[in-house]
């Protein structure tokens, strides 16, 4: 009688879900990019929570970019079309490291050309150093012609945040749009 006690109690233990396996690299339970505080081209401040229940890719650039930014804006802008209705379910947040030239106008332009629900952010200079730092981006001037002429080395990685807030990926600059779009897809539950 205690064997079969036994036997029925196993019967009710179910092994552990498989740990997801993304094709970006996984940094869940990293210790930096912990939260923001920026505008966003309508001119509203916004911190990772307003964002609950969404994932959330968030990508340092500028507007003046002549490959990297507007590449990762439409990559992202593909994997969202992939997902179909779920793509509502994900933020993607574009954070400039040019407040000299990106105003909120060219933000409002720029950003939701490649898809509606993007979102342009900006701040200070000040801020944007402390948050970069945070964010562990570096950016800076180069190419240099004029005050208003000039490039912008910067990372190129976007990070991704899952519905819960969580810190949980780093895609590399030139990811699939598939790809991107099978790791949001599994972020968001729906794999």
């Amino acid at each position: 009688m205690a064997g079969l006690a036994a036997l029925l109690a196993l019967g009710g233990c179910q092994p552990a879900p498989a740990p997801a396996v993304f094709k970006a690299t996984d940094i869940t339970g990293a210790s930096f990019a912990r939260d923001f505080r920026l505008t966003d081209h309508n001119g509203k401040t916004r911190t990772l929570a307003d964002f609950r229940g969404k994932a959330v890719a968030i990508f340092f650039g500028y507007t003046y970019c002549p490959d990297v930014c507007p590449t990762t804006l439409a990559d992202f802008a593909a994997a969202l079309r992939a997902l179909g209705p779920l793509g509502d379910r994900v933020q993607v947040i574009f954070v400039t490291v040019d407040p000299e030239r990106d105003s909120p106008e060219m933000l409002r332009e720029f950003v939701p050309a490649f898809d509606p629900r993007f979102l342009g952010m900006y701040t200070d200079a000040a801020t944007l150093k402390a948050l970069a730092s945070e964010y562990k981006v570096v950016y800076q001037k180069t190419a240099v012609k004029a005050a208003d002429d000039y490039l912008i080395d910067h990372s190129a990685g976007t990070y991704v945040y899952d519905p819960q807030g969580k810190l949980r990926l780093l895609i590399a600059y030139g990811s699939r749009p598939d790809d991107i779009a099978q790791d949001l897809k599994t972020l968001l539950g729906g794999s």
